[in-house]
């Protein structure tokens, strides 16, 4: 699948804002502290990854009812779901200069009733851009950071109405940012997740 940059813009995939913040402390010690463990870039967005994926619980798994979104959030609070989990680490990368895309799929509901939209990033490495999925691993998902073919968590099934979005997005998709925002608790947010962009 070809991705599509939202906008031309490569520096759009390194801005902050209030949901990307990686202006603020938490943030910018935490890429501090990945750094010092990075030989180069390739390396520090391998740590970054591997950080978020394995120390940030998805908090489906940990049963866990906070709803994070911002950034700084989901590493002051240690947990997220897919999204949230995607925006810590998107603003871990930018925090170091590398260009960093919010991406999705849509995959069938871990309830089993329809559809909702998985949120992973893409990095802007080597030339190219590779998508990377760091929403944790648990028996039957195996994410890999990669830059030599997709190791993504899930692989969509098109007979079973799943996709991947080919666009990379600067910023949160709204109608993701919207359920994060409006949601009291995850399992509200459950219920609410969008089921297609």
């Amino acid at each position: 699948m070809e991705l599509i940059q939202e906008t031309p813009d490569l520096s759009a995939y390194l801005t902050a804002d209030d949901v990307i913040d990686h202006h603020h402390p938490v943030v910018r010690e935490t890429a501090a502290r990945l750094a010092r463990q990075s030989a180069d870039s390739y390396d520090y967005a391998r740590v970054a990854f591997a950080f978020v994926r394995d120390t940030i619980p998805h908090s489906a798994d940990a049963d866990d009812p906070r709803v994070t979104w911002r950034a700084s959030d989901v590493l002051e609070q240690g947990t997220g779901i897919c999204y949230a989990k995607a925006h810590a680490l998107t603003a871990l990368l930018r925090a170091e200069d590398i260009p960093t895309a919010l991406c999705y799929q849509r995959l069938a509901h871990d309830d089993g009733g329809g559809h909702a939209v998985h949120g992973l990033v893409a990095v802007r490495l080597d030339g190219g851009w590779h998508r990377q999925d760091p929403r944790g691993n648990k028996p039957g998902v195996d994410a890999r950071f990669s830059l030599t073919g997709e190791r993504l968590a899930w692989v969509p099934d098109p007979a079973a109405g799943e996709c991947d979005y080919p666009v990379l997005h600067a910023a949160p998709h709204p109608d993701v940012l919207a359920a994060l925002r409006a949601a009291p608790d995850r399992t509200r947010l459950w219920k609410t997740l969008p089921a297609t962009l």
